[in-house]
């Protein structure tokens, strides 16, 4: 009798079967991956290089820059945590191109919706949600206006009006 028990599989081992260690290690690898691609997602929505715009420091002192020198203005609605404004600010506003154009013919100004300054302008140009694009006379007066985020292609059919077109020579 002694030896039929003695074959009996015992009830405690210690040592899980196969099937449950392969099941826990799926999920660990899944659960990895995931924070992984998560944590790249959030870097790549917030991450937002320097630029070269000549950025204003208000919108009251850019008028008068802009009045002066007669040239349009560019107004550019953000917030500190709006993930398209800072896609456009990584894709537009950091190109080269794009600097230098807005450089020399306009005057850029960027007012954050969540600084409680800009509520003047916000209610003057009608701005609800950032990022909006407004290009405007000397007076601040409205040429064109773009609500939403927009690649370099856009943002420069946008300004088309107001660039300068290379003079070709014969």
């Amino acid at each position: 009798m002694k030896s039929s028990q003695s074959q009996l599989p015992s009830s405690g081992d210690p040592e899980s079967p196969p099937v449950q260690k392969k099941f826990f290690h799926f999920w660990r690898c899944f659960w990895l991956a995931f924070l992984v691609v998560s944590l790249s997602y959030a870097w790549y929505s917030f991450y937002v290089p320097s630029n070269s715009v000549a950025w204003a420091d208000n919108y009251n002192a850019a008028q008068q820059q802009a009045v002066q020198a007669g040239k349009p203005m560019i107004l550019f609605f953000t917030g500190k945590l709006c993930v398209p404004c800072r896609i456009m600010k990584r894709n537009v506003w950091a190109d080269q191109q794009v600097t230098d154009t807005v450089n020399a013919t306009f005057i850029p100004v960027a007012i954050y919706v969540d600084d409680p300054e800009a509520a003047a302008a916000m209610s003057r140009y009608g701005v609800g949600a950032p990022p909006t694009t407004i290009v405007t006379d000397p007076r601040g007066n409205v040429l064109q206006q773009k609500q939403g985020g927009m690649d370099k292609a856009e943002f420069l059919e946008l300004l088309g009006a107001w660039i300068p077109m290379p003079v070709e020579q014969s």
